[in-house]
């Protein structure tokens, strides 16, 4: 195995975003061939000098191989107060550090728990994340890998529930008479066929949809699992069958119909609260292991062999994580400075419209904080509902913004490499909500990098000596501390 691009420690390998990969990083070839063969997105394949390449895209998660070896994918490493070209890090001649890797296991895990108990704000596509309750017991501060802390968490849920029974109505054409003869159904089927029967019956079972979904997410985790904890999980769900494929391909309706199920069950309240934590973080396992699997080469023909388990391929895209997570942590300080600063989240305008007053082009902040103004009126007695709806739609008109927010996965040496593309969004952010501040945040490792305004140049001073422009900040966000590296908030 190379030692300059990944990391194996027992059964994981480590790789990084945007790391390069070729048969010689692996212990396997097979195992290099297998990720060819599944064109799976978080890579892209490239051949170059002769040989296969494989080169991580902006993803994180775990990746089981044939020969049961993880892919544990972090996040690229992130430059530490002085500029460092991110591609040259991976070709260096030094190995990344034990603690380098600890410590980037450590802040992204907490980066997940935040965004899996982080739902009091409703960001959009959080299903990506997961929609979890914060009853989850806190772990314990460690380096776990990605797949070790993964199969901690989903086993923290599963041993607060057990799976219920309940009689569900079953439909079977069969030779015997049981339950009720339908008579319609039967005539419609069974005319050339009198020695059977379509019949209705109820049956006390297990398949219900969540016990179905948390089923299916539990052997999809089972290579995570011990031989001792695999008997020990798996038992009480025997009698529980699995996700069809066809039911996995509109997993987002068997899921609300999972959660409507849940909801007429005469469940106590603690009893129903784990079960919709399951099946919430079922939903969000199948998601991710199921959006991101590319086309895929059949693995029969492939190896000539018996067809493959599914195996587990959990893929995140860092750029929507950091986003989320930053967006999160931002709102947070802000609402801690004043229960007046409110967010709202990827919120999409209209900003440009043509001369018929079509609309032409729209724009979503990832962030926008404005600061509630209270009135007299809010004293009053209460009004209509039709009042207050107009009421509503005229503070939304006349909302004043103070800070309209981007946040940008990747590095930022200094100011002066700022993208233009950034520069010209920044630019059209504060002409179209006229903010007082407008942001670009970026990710650190430290807390020496501070944060930097960007003044205009304005060449006609004529013209403009009486305008206002917005200021336009790049702040540094420390991953380690989940915390922005400036005192702005305070002004």
């Amino acid at each position: 195995m190379n030692t300059l691009d990944s990391h194996l420690v027992a059964n994981i390998m480590t790789v990084f975003e945007h790391q390069r990969l070729t048969t010689h990083d692996f212990l396997h070839d097979f195992d290099f061939q297998w990720l060819i063969a599944q064109e799976l997105s978080v890579f892209s394949i490239k051949r170059k000098q002769g040989q296969w390449q494989l080169k991580v895209g902006c993803y994180i998660g775990i990746i089981i191989m044939p020969s049961g070896i993880i892919v544990e994918i972090l996040p690229k490493p992130i430059a530490k107060a002085v500029s460092t070209d991110i591609q040259q890090s991976y070709q260096s001649n030094k190995r990344l550090a034990d603690t380098d890797i600890f410590q980037t296991r450590h802040w992204v895990q907490n980066m997940l728990s935040d965004l899996i108990n982080g739902d009091d704000y409703k960001l959009p596509h959080s299903k990506n994340f997961g929609q979890f309750s914060r009853q989850l017991t806190a772990l314990p501060v460690s380096a776990l890998p990605l797949s070790d802390w993964l199969i901690t968490q989903f086993l923290q849920y599963l041993a607060h529930y057990q799976p219920t029974m309940q009689y569900q109505t079953q439909i079977h054409n069969q030779a015997a008479l049981q339950g009720r003869l339908l008579i319609k159904e039967q005539l419609r089927h069974n005319s050339m066929q009198p020695h059977k029967f379509v019949c209705e019956r109820s049956v006390l079972s297990q398949d219900m949809l969540g016990n179905r979904m948390i089923k299916s997410a539990l052997k999809l985790l089972t290579p995570l699992l011990s031989q001792s904890n695999l008997l020990l999980y798996l038992q009480p769900w025997q009698q529980v069958s699995v996700l069809h494929q066809y039911e996995i391909r509109q997993l987002e309706s068997i899921y609300f119909q999972a959660k409507r199920e849940l909801e007429t069950q005469p469940l106590q309240a603690k009893q129903l609260q784990a079960a919709q934590q399951l099946v919430d973080f079922a939903y969000w396992l199948l998601c991710q292991s199921h959006t991101e699997t590319g086309h895929g080469m059949d693995s029969q023909n492939l190896f000539n062999k018996h067809p493959m388990p599914q195996r587990l391929c959990l893929l995140i895209d860092m750029n929507q994580a950091f986003e989320q997570w930053a967006s999160q942590r931002i709102a947070l300080f802000f609402q801690q400075l004043s229960d007046d600063y409110k967010p709202l989240f990827q919120t999409q305008r209209v900003w440009l419209n043509d001369a018929e007053g079509q609309a032409c082009l729209s724009i979503r902040p990832d962030l926008l904080i404005y600061k509630q103004i209270h009135s007299s009126a809010e004293n009053t007695a209460m009004y209509d509902s039709h009042v207050s709806k107009v009421k509503d739609t005229r503070e939304k008109q006349s909302r004043h913004y103070s800070h309209v927010i981007d946040i940008k996965w990747k590095p930022l040496a200094h100011a002066s490499a700022i993208s233009a593309s950034d520069a010209y969004q920044l630019s059209s952010y504060a002409q179209a909500y006229q903010a007082e501040q407008v942001w670009l945040v970026y990710p650190v490792q430290d807390n020496q990098r501070q944060a930097v305004v960007l003044k205009q140049d304005v060449q006609d001073t004529h013209n403009n000596k009486n305008a206002s422009y917005a200021q336009l900040w790049l702040i540094p966000f420390n991953v380690l501390t989940g915390t922005i590296n400036s005192n702005l908030l305070l002004t």
